[in-house]
């Protein structure tokens, strides 16, 4: 069984309680969050949400990202990136289009605040970080 974390048509809104005014690049290098921000800020709209989660954990476990690898992790169920320190912490909404191919989107935008008025769109919010 396939857990897929994408979504389509889906704009994921920053976290409500997010102390972030912008969307802002995480400070430590060689993260989990900063391994997404860097795959996904080179390149909008050029994965999918699972294929980001394979290529973070592929370069994390120094591994090709294969299909064997992508059996493995989606085995089980893995979180959707509303538990991402992106849109948690660091002010970043991420737009899945109808492909579900994702992008991050700066939440002092106009672009973001286009997508989060878009009715078309599911409205999703990011989760609270934790107290």
């Amino acid at each position: 069984m396939h857990h897929s974390t994408n979504y389509s048509d889906t704009f994921l809104r920053v976290s409500p309680d997010t102390r972030a005014t912008s969307g802002t690049p995480p400070p430590k290098p060689g993260t989990v969050t900063a391994l997404e921000f860097c795959l996904l800020h080179g390149a909008p709209y050029g994965m999918t949400s699972d294929d980001l989660l394979v290529a973070v954990t592929a370069e994390r476990l120094d591994r090709a990202p294969d299909d064997r690898l992508r059996a493995e992790i989606f085995a089980s169920a893995q979180p959707c990136l509303r538990s991402s320190p992106l849109v948690r912490i660091y002010g970043w909404g991420i737009h899945y289009d109808q492909n579900a191919r994702i992008a991050l989107v700066g939440c002092e935008t106009e672009a973001y605040a286009r997508l989060a008025a878009d009715p078309t769109l599911n409205q999703i919010a990011g989760l609270r970080r934790r107290a």
